[in-house]
């Protein structure tokens, strides 16, 4: 059966993109480099050369910008480092805000 002279209504749906939040690691004078720069690699999927910068970054201005993720990827991350941190005895500290 033909439909001439009919048109179809387009539909126009936005997809929303998540708000993006920062997670953010801040300097403590107890909590190994060698370990900060494990848990970039290992639970935020950085590459060695960029966790050593990052864990550098983070020694000289007292905090940085680790990564920026949807606020369940970024909480989620966050508590696994904080779990790991705990169990290796570190007073290692991250927060997140919104970016």
């Amino acid at each position: 059966m033909a439909t001439s002279g009919q048109t179809k209504e387009k539909s126009k749906s936005k997809v929303k993109e998540p708000k993006q939040y920062n997670v953010i690691m801040i300097n403590d004078d107890f909590t190994t480099m060698d370990f900060v720069v494990a848990v970039l690699v290992d639970i935020f999927h950085k590459d060695p050369v960029s966790a050593e910068a990052i864990m550098l970054g983070v020694h000289k201005n007292g905090q940085a910008v680790v990564g920026k993720y949807p606020y369940d990827i970024a909480v989620t991350r966050v508590n696994n480092a904080l779990e790991r941190a705990k169990k290796e005895g570190f007073p290692f500290r991250m927060t997140v805000e919104e970016a």
